[in-house]
């Protein structure tokens, strides 16, 4: 069962037959004046005018790229440049694609600067705060129109306004919403990419409003209407366009569909597991994603073994990175990032996969959390152990090294151990991972105990890390 389509879309049946047509006639160079060049740009002229009917905009704003990410960094770099005079400072929200933040860190390598707009809980950005971050010398602002982790939609109209009043461009990163949501209005740029909406890989979408000062990062050439470089593969933008149309024309039906079982998966997997946040907001979300974080559990060993039941889903978890780097969206949404579980449904997921993968999950997640020891009775009576007090912390004190151990391994030991301080006592962690600073205060929230702060690892008898101090309140 492919719960990934946040990630990619199976091909549409409509694009594969568009693709298999196009190769026949649409394999010539569009640029050149004889039959076949001439047959072959009429195809591309009418896949550029479909997709610029779908997302709202000019045939001759719209220019196709190698992939999202190529997009919205042409799309990024080209607005700044095309704006430097303006200023060099850039306004994106704490959760957008990492192809932004990429581009974030190359303005700040460049001398310029980059504010960060906060999101909520519910990983939505609040106008207001990005408004505020907004001035004279802002030459591009950047907020997706919904999030690709946690499916959460962005009040991009809001953004849209404030940015209008401040005259600052706006670029919107439409990936997870394109095709199956209206496009939000207000954009001065707007990203897609075909391999989202059931489109075939390798083709982005790149659009720039008449009137928006763009410079191109790269040089010259005459295709694509200088925005970008190289021969287009007009096969696979005949069917990405042919695809999206298709998409859309079955939106409203199927979006319903989807988020009715997106809403039982929502709704069901909390009673079913124990221990488990669903995250992103409740109501103001994508149809087909739904994301929740299994505490105890590390996000690589749940994805291997729904991965073994038949099940494919990807996981926003620090413990799947390579660089065992939480996931930023997580982050800032300040919620808990181990055992992350995105279910992201494609068009014509069945009723019956979605029970079988309930049915399926509760036993999955108890198997992980087996060999970890927590079906374990806490001690009755509060455990001593030799260690200082710390100045702040009231009632005992008890110390947790978990120094050297990966997510969600500190987390573990901490729950395992609470119960060996009487309410009022301090547990103390010692860790140096930096999923821990994330996920300590997040479980706290999920289970009604107070974090009560970081403090030097040194003070506790660490040699490196830090200390998390979390009081027992139940």
């Amino acid at each position: 069962m492919y719960f990934d389509a946040a990630s990619t879309a199976p091909l549409h049946p409509v694009a594969r037959q568009a693709l298999t047509a196009a190769l026949d006639e649409g394999w010539a160079d569009p640029a050149r004046l004889y039959r076949s060049g001439r047959q072959a740009r009429m195809l591309l002229d009418a896949a550029r005018e479909t997709v610029a009917a779908v997302l709202g905009a000019r045939a001759d704003e719209i220019a196709f790229t190698a992939s999202g990410t190529q997009a919205v960094q042409l799309g990024l770099l080209g607005a700044l440049a095309g704006n430097r005079r303006r200023g060099g400072h850039f306004v994106h929200s704490a959760v957008e694609h990492s192809s932004v933040l990429h581009v974030a860190e190359r303005q700040l390598a460049g001398g310029g600067e980059v504010s960060v707009a906060p999101v909520d809980r519910g990983g939505r950005v609040d106008p207001a705060a990005l408004g505020a971050l907004l001035r004279p010398d802002t030459a591009l602002a950047a907020v997706q129109s919904a999030n690709h982790e946690v499916g959460t939609v962005q009040p991009v109209g809001e953004v849209a306004a404030l940015c209008a009043e401040a005259g600052v461009p706006l670029l919107v990163d439409a990936a997870q919403s394109a095709g199956r949501l209206d496009v939000p209005a207000g954009w001065s740029l707007l990203t897609a990419s075909a391999h989202k909406w059931g489109g075939p890989p390798g083709v982005g979408v790149l659009a720039v409003r008449k009137g928006v000062r763009y410079a191109s990062p790269l040089p010259a050439d005459e295709r694509e209407g200088g925005r970008v470089p190289g021969y287009v593969n007009v096969p696979a933008i005949v069917a990405a366009a042919a695809s999206l149309r298709a998409v859309r024309a079955e939106a409203e039906r199927e979006n319903a569909r989807l988020h009715a079982l997106v809403e039982r998966i929502r709704t069901r997997v909390p009673r079913l597991v124990p221990e488990v946040e669903v995250v992103g907001d409740p109501v103001r979300r994508l149809p087909h994603i739904v994301t929740f974080s299994c505490m105890y559990v590390d996000g690589e060993v749940l994805l291997t073994e729904l991965d073994r039941a038949g099940f494919a889903v990807s996981s926003g978890s620090s413990c799947t990175s390579s660089t065992l780097t939480p996931s930023h969206v997580l982050a800032a949404m300040g919620v808990l990032t181990e055992g992350n579980v995105r279910v992201s449904l494609p068009y014509g997921t069945a009723e019956a996969d979605v029970e079988r993968f309930l049915a399926v999950l509760p036993d999955l997640v108890a198997g992980v959390r087996a060999p970890l020891g927590l079906d374990l009775p806490a001690p009755v009576a509060p455990v001593e152990v030799t260690g200082s007090e710390h100045p702040e912390a009231g009632g005992p004190v008890i110390i947790i090294d978990a120094l050297g151990k990966r997510c969600p391994l500190p987390v573990i030991e901490l729950a395992k151990r609470i119960g060996e301080v009487p309410p009022g006592g301090t547990v103390v962690v010692l860790a140096d991972d930096d999923a821990a600073r994330l996920d300590i205060p997040a479980w706290c929230g999920m289970r009604g105990q107070e974090y009560a702060g970081e403090a030097p690892a040194a003070e506790y008898g660490g040699d490196r890390g830090s200390a998390y101090l979390v009081v027992r309140r139940s």
